[in-house]
């Protein structure tokens, strides 16, 4: 039992690490387009930007290991979390060897939801979809932590980005006939100067956003691992070098090492970097100015933080997208290339059933072979 556990440690971190790298363009594929950094300054940028995210905060991981299935009707065993973790990882590299920009927290949710699902044959009670009567911005469940975020926060997205650019637009028209030196600065080259400075404080701001978010999916796999073993006393008789395995806390609590590692280990995955994705978001949507990526990576930075503060594990691939969407409408509704958009979104509505088929697809056959 102890080496089940261990695996699934390796297994959480062998997807934080691809998480970092396929999630790394919804970070810098802004700036790059802009061409305001260049491919290594801007992943380096980003993987030190999760690296600091990712400590702040462990509401999204409580929510993961607490708040999506019903340990009174399924156990949640170290197979079942390996499953879950294998339906996601799949589809992550599926995705990103397609260049699709889809959701590593969605993949994340669905196999896990998934693997919940075949564990307890097909019933769906063991996964909680809403807890009346608590406050859901703790512990609210499937429907009010995933369901509603993942309408909304595209919704808000495109909003917040069509708001932003609006803003800018308009201010820089205003300035533009305002005449003296208000209209000199109003010009392209000097807009494209200010804001290709500005940029780099926006692109910081996803990073870190991206860090607060997606880094603490994973730790709460790993807590919830945790939590099952020590349950079943896994953790009864460990060696000391494993001590550090003992959780400080209640099932509530996210210990350090677990913080530290998916930390670190998704910085390392960032700075791999994923280029096949930043290709599509960065380029073929619509053409990119330092002041679109200005307003598409604060607008969707703002909603990733926003959402970490309340534990809602939102996709970052989601909010960045439809920012951009939203930039390039205000910009010019026609310049979007509406059939790369088609193609991104069916990888977002595919995703959780996608990525949850694998790992309800893994459970079986495991079962019938007497693994899990």
């Amino acid at each position: 039992m102890l080496t089940m556990l261990l695996l699934v440690i390796a297994t959480a971190l062998v997807f934080e690490f691809i998480n970092g790298f396929h999630d790394t363009a919804n970070s810098i594929a802004t700036v790059v387009a802009t061409k305001v950094l260049t491919p290594m300054q801007a992943v380096g940028l980003a993987a030190a930007a999760n690296l600091v995210g990712a400590f702040y905060g462990t509401a999204v991981a409580k929510t993961i290991s607490s708040g999506l299935i019903n340990t009174d009707v399924v156990h949640v065993s170290s197979q079942v979390l390996i499953c879950a973790l294998a339906g996601g990882i799949v589809w992550n590299l599926f995705t990103w060897w397609r260049g699709l920009p889809s959701s590593s927290s969605h993949a994340l949710i669905g196999g896990l939801c998934g693997a919940a699902v075949a564990a307890a044959d097909n019933d769906w009670h063991a996964l909680i979809w809403s807890k009346a009567g608590e406050n859901w911005t703790k512990n609210g469940g499937l429907f009010w932590k995933v369901v509603v975020p993942m309408v909304s926060s595209p919704v808000a997205g495109f909003m917040l980005g069509v708001l932003i650019m609006g803003l800018l637009m308009a201010l820089i028209s205003t300035m533009n006939g305002s005449g003296g030196w208000l209209a000199r600065v109003s010009r392209p080259r000097w807009v494209n100067a200010v804001f290709g400075k500005a940029q780099i404080f926006s692109a910081g701001y996803m990073g870190f956003a991206h860090g607060t978010n997606d880094a603490q999916k994973t730790m709460g796999i790993i807590a919830l691992a945790i939590f099952g073993a020590q349950a079943s006393g896994t953790l009864d008789h460990l060696p000391a070098w494993l001590d550090f395995l003992h959780p400080d806390g209640g099932e509530k609590d996210i210990d350090a090492w677990i913080v530290f590692s998916c930390a670190l280990v998704m910085a390392a995955g960032t700075a791999v970097g994923g280029w096949r994705i930043i290709k599509t978001l960065g380029h073929k949507m619509i053409k990119l100015h330092p002041i679109n990526g200005f307003a598409a990576e604060t607008s969707s930075a703002t909603i990733l933080f926003t959402a970490a503060h309340f534990g809602m594990p939102v996709s970052t691939t989601h909010s960045i997208s439809t920012a951009i969407m939203g930039v390039g409408f205000a910009k010019n509704p026609h310049a979007l290339k509406w059939t790369v958009i088609e193609r991104i979104i069916w990888a977002w509505l595919l995703t959780i059933p996608a990525a949850g088929g694998i790992s309800w697809a893994l459970v079986r056959l495991l079962r019938n072979y007497g693994w899990a």
